[in-house]
């Protein structure tokens, strides 16, 4: 069976151009929205990815009526070959996973977005260490300055009580117990 799903951006738009050209593609059950692509969830579509039976086809008229962006678009495709159905464009004829040159494509695709994600992931792990090296602190943010740090130690050795140091400088407990490691960590 053949689904189709149309969207449009905003309520002004009409969605029937995209519902004619799905009915003349053979959809036999519909699927639309009037919702923003930049919007994650979006319930027609959901709802069509769960109703997806084995052999069906999801039918749009344009990629950019499903997904805004390669990788958006690759991980519907994977739900949608996951259930055994395929994905079909009217306007792009290479996006059609019911063909062995559209399967074909989107592998190539899901390779090109995978290298682009290993060399984003490169790229962040050479800035960290660069700004490592640098002297950069990741991670939260200390509690505490070490100045502070030591004084804290110096009113629990003066017999201040871990409570009353810590509502003094507005942190928990635990907070000035770490002041007493021998590590001082904060």
């Amino acid at each position: 069976m053949k689904l189709g799903y149309a969207r449009v951006s905003t309520d002004d738009q009409s969605l029937e151009i995209q519902h004619g050209r799905l009915a003349a593609a053979g959809c036999e059950r519909m699927f639309e929205e009037k919702i923003s692509g930049t919007v994650r969830g979006r319930p027609a579509l959901e709802k069509l990815i769960d109703h997806l039976r084995k052999d069906d086809v999801l039918v749009v008229t344009r990629l950019d009526r499903l997904a805004r962006s390669t990788i958006e678009l690759l991980h519907i495709a994977e739900r949608v070959i996951e259930k055994h159905a395929g994905l079909q464009s009217l306007d792009e004829p290479w996006a059609d996973t019911t063909s062995p040159s559209g399967v074909m494509i989107m592998t190539v695709f899901a390779g090109i977005a995978q290298f682009e994600r290993s060399l984003i992931m490169s790229r962040t792990d050479e800035g960290r260490k660069a700004a490592m090296a640098r002297g950069v602190a990741f991670g939260r943010p200390k509690k505490m300055r070490p100045d502070q740090a030591e004084l804290a130690r110096q009113l629990v050795l003066e017999g201040k009580s871990i409570s009353a140091v810590a509502r003094t400088f507005n942190v928990h407990p635990a907070t000035i117990y770490r002041c007493l490691e021998p590590s001082g960590s904060l």
